[in-house]
């Protein structure tokens, strides 16, 4: 093996490790990012649902009733 060859071979596999590293630390963020929208996510949550049980015990959903339609009553011939 030449020199030329070692120095490229030894180039390859610094190469790879930098990517494997970066590979890793992309996955580290990539995970705090995820964590993070959960957790967020989990709070708003709670608080729009504390906020729904709230308004329904102050002023209970009353649901409107309705009018029914009356058909013109047919006329006999």
């Amino acid at each position: 093996m030449t020199l030329d060859q070692a120095r490229q071979r030894a180039e390859r596999n610094f190469q790879k490790e930098e990517r494997q590293l970066d590979a890793r630390k992309a996955m580290t963020e990539y995970d705090a990012q995820a964590r993070a929208t959960r957790e967020k996510t989990a709070r708003l949550k709670a608080l729009r649902l504390a906020a729904e049980a709230q308004a329904q015990t102050e002023n209970p959903v009353e649901r409107p009733t309705k009018p029914t339609k009356r058909r013109p009553a047919r006329r006999e011939k």
